[in-house]
């Protein structure tokens, strides 16, 4: 079905037509100095000095962008509002097209990264029909720098908000190197363009574009009471805590010579040497923030350089940036040399002194971090071998909440490498991992760590019930959330090596105690009988065995496969297959237990099934 539904030779045909129009009479070069002033026009202006804009269009467009080409980077499944748009896509190109010679834009180039190797120049044409869209390309062009001469490639998006809404859609043609947005205002689309399409092309670099934020800690070290220097790469979707634990001091001690330094909280690109390239100049961040939780980010926040969007300003323009009643996903450009702790009575800035993590050989450790949400009987730490690394980048797991969604509230959600602009297969982003790992574990014993942290919480209980041939949810037990300074504590300690890890209940080593602090409070037993702990496990098991055999069709390896059997019979379960036996073949959908409903009038506090995910 989806093969007839492609044209890849019209693409062929439009990308040749759009090339001479890019340099038309009706767009006009602009700098990010140019665009200062005029976009500032329209902004709110906040009590701090600072510029909050607001937008129509609040979130990403995700569930409407396709991406149009070969089989080798189409998505490996549509929705059906996506296989309409790529139905239709030669029409609105056409129209894309017709556009291009008529609408005013503008046009601003600027560059990613800062290295000798890989450096995207990317270039945005953006429809300005309304002018007040123009802080688009002010916003986006904060993010990046001036282009100077490093190596490219090159990548160009268009975007033309005044498509009707009905209409919105996001075309992506990775292999022109292009990206146009179509019916939205929100800034997350240009960012994410442009850093989707560079991810796609480190890959095909002999890199690895990950979704992860990047740091380097010095830490002192327990044993011998010297400073080690780590690098630390967090893995996480969108709110689970990235860009709070990337610029994140974890209570380290400054007067032991012991900080934490920021230098990616999104994008990078990791090579087999264990640097990582970085992306961003500065970070584009979500604002609901403390000064008691996130210091550095609320000093970057209430800096007169941040650039807001859909933030609450009242008419004195004072912010409240937990009063999310207007929009609950309240962004902002903050610099990155404006991230400050203060200590001593003095401002002291967390920016890391370059974009890119160094190599292992340069420090004394590498940390691969994945970062879930869950509220169940997931503990707050898992140290993991190498294999059940690689195992936490394939699986990408996290849940829906209850306040978030409640009728999904509890559903697992997996991505790989818990990102969701991976163009093509999936099963080669994690090959390719994979083969990163293995080779610098084997380089540097001992000098690669890896931690599945969970910032949710453990003890919850939603019990399922029937009305009126209604499937329904209740939240009967709040799940008791990591308080931040455990979390902290968790990774200082993790990094000055004082945590202590016992076996626990899915066959990896749970921490129980935190750089000193007993967490006997946290103990899983305590929390539920082992008949529910029992049906969680199996219900995780489930899970990711559904979701291990949906990747192992785009070619994921055996030894990888293999390595996913066995840390399921670690769990306990017994109709694992064998190591080394298991191929994409071999699979069957596990078969589901009996679905038990609760009548309202008799409700019965017990854990919930799984639900059904599949992946965009």
């Amino acid at each position: 079905m989806a093969k007839d539904i492609y044209n890849n030779d019209y693409y062929k045909k439009f990308h040749e037509q759009l090339v001479p129009l890019l340099n038309g009479p009706n767009i006009k070069e602009v700098s990010l100095k140019w665009l200062e002033a005029r976009v500032k026009e329209y902004a709110q202006k906040t009590n701090y000095g600072s510029s909050v804009w607001r937008s129509v269009q609040s979130s990403r467009l995700a569930a409407k962008t396709v991406y149009l080409g070969s089989e080798a980077v189409r998505l490996p499944s549509l929705l059906p509002y996506q296989e309409k748009v790529v139905k239709n896509a030669p029409d609105e190109l056409e129209k894309v097209l017709f556009w291009m010679k008529t609408l005013p834009f503008i046009k601003i180039t600027r560059q990613m990264g800062n290295n000798p190797d890989y450096n995207p120049v990317c270039t945005l044409y953006l429809s300005v029909g309304d002018w007040r869209n123009s802080r688009l390309a002010y916003m986006w062009g904060s993010l990046l720098d001036e282009p100077c001469g490093r190596p490219g490639p090159a990548i160009t998006m268009i975007h033309i908000p005044e498509e009707h809404q009905s209409r919105q859609q996001i075309l992506t043609m990775p292999e022109f190197n292009l990206n146009i947005c179509l019916g939205s205002d929100y800034l997350g689309e240009d960012k994410k363009g442009f850093l989707r399409q560079a991810m796609w092309l480190a890959d095909e670099h002999g890199m690895l574009g990950l979704h992860a934020g990047s740091k380097v800690v010095v830490a002192r070290d327990a044993k011998s009471n010297e400073l080690k220097k780590h690098g630390v790469i967090l893995f996480g979707m969108t709110a689970t805590g990235k860009s709070t634990w990337s610029c994140h001091q974890l209570e380290m001690d400054p007067k032991r010579g012991e900080m934490t330094y920021a230098s990616q909280d999104d994008i990078c690109f990791l090579k087999d040497d264990g640097s990582a390239y970085g992306s961003e100049h500065n970070f584009y961040v979500k604002t609901d923030v403390r000064k008691s939780d996130q210091e550095a980010m609320y000093y970057a926040l209430t800096h007169k350089s941040a650039l807001l969007e859909n933030v609450m300003v009242d008419a004195k323009g004072n912010i409240d940036f937990l009063d999310e009643s207007l929009c609950g996903n309240g962004r902002a450009v903050v610099r990155m040399d404006k991230l400050f702790i203060e200590r001593e009575g003095k401002l002291i800035s967390i920016a890391a002194d370059s974009l890119n993590l160094p190599s292992l050989d340069k420090n004394d450790a590498l940390w691969f971090a994945f970062i879930t949400r869950r509220n169940t009987i997931m503990p707050f730490s898992q140290q993991l071998t190498p294999e059940q690394g690689v195992l936490a980048y394939l699986f990408g797991e996290s849940t829906l909440s209850f306040a978030a969604n409640p009728e999904k509230a509890g559903d697992s959600v997996r991505i790989v490498g818990t990102d969701d602009f991976i163009i093509g297969s999936r099963g080669r982003k994690v090959n390719r991992f994979y083969d990163i790992i293995m080779k610098l574990v084997n380089r540097f014993p001992g000098q690669v760590q890896f931690r599945l942290y969970n910032t949710g919480g453990m003890g919850e209980i939603i019990e399922e019930y029937e009305e009126r041939g209604v499937q329904q949810k209740r939240l009967v037990r709040k799940a008791e959330r990591v308080p931040l300074d455990l979390m902290a504590a968790i990774q200082r300690g993790d990094l000055r090596g004082t945590n202590k890890y016992e076996k626990g209940v899915l066959g990896t080593m749970s921490i129980v105690e935190a750089d000193g602090r007993r967490m006997d409070e946290w103990d899983v037993h305590k929390l539920y009988s082992p008949e529910q702990i029992d049906y969680y496990v199996k219900d995780i098991i489930r899970g990711r065995r559904a979701f291990l055999e949906e990747i192992a069709k785009e070619g994921l390896r055996p030894e990888i496969i293999a390595a996913a059997e066995r840390s399921f019979r670690a769990m306990g379960d017994v109709t694992a297959r064998k190591a080394g036996v298991a191929t994409p073949q071999s699979f069957a959908p596990s078969a589901p237990e009996p679905r038990v409903i609760v009548q309202r009038e008799e409700p019965v506090a017990r854990p919930k099934r799984p639900g059904v995910w599949r992946w965009r």
